[in-house]
């Protein structure tokens, strides 16, 4: 018999103590891990933490409306919203000219943009240009669109547009700039389009004017060589000689008729009948100046109708062609644009861009997923390997 060997004194006390537990692994990191999560976000907070140059944002709201125009009501904004109204907004082309390449040029020219936007002190991750980009106005203006923000609100109809800077000087003077280009941009469209409305009706005005010129012309040529004003007047005149010989005439014959019928002998007869006779004459001499002669008052009066005519055609024409012509303008400037400020762009008195502690944060929470995603790829086509 096999005596137990002597209990020794760590024995007794475990015994006492119960059942030893197993050593539990400790966890330490994944080389992936290190790399996809670690790495990235350690560099993340040096950079956005010590390097990140702080930048000042210019914050402005305007609308472009027409001078007429009304907004919508919570109807038409629904519909707007479905897609069911095909309204457009004239403030898009204000947003595409502070994005393009012209409003990147006049600001280069006014204000040294390229100084702006990489002056010296200020990070080679964030300033233009960075270490990839050239230096060349393509650059600039890829580069300038990191700067500068332009929003919509649908339901307001307000844009707003943001510009950061290094300075807060420098953020609100590129903000006016562009605003004030926004302006010049609307005023030449409004310039634009009262030339079209109106170039059609200055053209008929001058027309008009032309005709009534000309009328006036040949009318002044006629009275000129006719030598009278209106043969309508002279007729007229000579129409009231007529009447006033054709009634001394009446009386004279009744006289006459008188006379011979008392004293059928009497020497005042052939007096009578000797006025008669002038007057007669008279008469008939009025009569052909009037008309039934060649050099009568009929063709001369003729003439003068349709050039009077003509004339006040002309004139008809020329007020009818100037009532649409202030009628065009009165429609254009009621359809101009307006770019109205509601908010000025002001100068920031502290550095929000860029978001540090959030840009750091987003940079753990995408490598945590872009690390997970991984993982459990790998983890799949494995097991299907040791399945296979």
């Amino acid at each position: 018999m096999i005596d137990p060997a002597p209990e020794s004194p760590r024995d007794r006390l475990s015994f006492r103590q119960g059942p030893r537990l197993p050593d539990l692994p400790r966890w330490a990191p994944s080389w992936p891990f290190l790399i996809c999560v670690i790495l990235p976000t350690l560099l993340a907070a040096v950079y956005f933490l010590l390097i990140a140059s702080p930048r000042y944002v210019s914050e402005a709201r305007f609308i472009v409306r027409q001078a007429g125009q009304t907004q919508p009501d919570a109807l038409g904004l629904t519909l707007q919203g479905v897609g069911l109204s095909a309204t457009q907004t004239d403030a898009f082309a204000v947003h595409d000219y502070m994005r393009s390449r012209d409003a990147v040029a006049e600001l280069d020219r006014s204000l040294d943009l390229s100084r702006l936007l990489g002056p010296p002190g200020a990070d080679i991750f964030s300033r233009w240009p960075r270490p990839w980009e050239s230096r060349s106005r393509e650059g600039l203006h890829k580069g300038y669109q990191r700067f500068v923000t332009v929003g919509y609100d649908a339901t307001t109809g307000i844009s707003i547009l943001r510009v950061e800077a290094y300075r807060p000087e420098d953020a609100r003077r590129l903000a006016e700039a562009l605003l004030a280009g926004g302006e010049d941009l609307v005023n030449r469209l409004n310039a634009r389009s009262v030339a079209d409305a109106v170039t059609q009706a200055e053209r008929s005005r001058d027309e008009a004017r032309e005709r009534l010129s000309d009328a006036q012309a040949r009318l002044v040529a006629f009275r000129n060589r006719e030598r009278f004003i209106d043969p309508s007047m002279v007729a007229a005149e000579g129409a009231g000689l007529i009447g006033e010989l054709s009634a001394t005439l009446a009386g004279l014959r009744a006289e006459r008729a008188q006379l011979a019928a008392e004293a059928p002998q009497s020497p005042q007869l052939p007096s009578l009948d000797n006025r008669i006779a002038a007057y007669e004459r008279q008469i008939s001499a009025e009569r052909a100046k009037l008309a039934g002669a060649a050099t009568s008052l009929v063709p001369a009066v003729s003439a003068y109708e349709d050039l009077v005519t003509e004339r006040e055609l002309a004139d008809r024409q020329l007020s009818e062609a100037t009532a649409a012509l202030l009628a065009a303008e009165r429609d254009a400037r009621r359809q101009a644009l307006y770019l109205q400020r509601i908010v000025s762009p002001g100068l920031a008195d502290e550095a929000t861009r860029p978001r540090r502690w959030l840009s750091v944060l987003i940079v753990l929470i995408g490598s945590l997923l872009l690390y997970g995603v991984g993982w459990l790829l790998w983890s799949g086509l494995r097991e299907h390997r040791q399945q296979g």
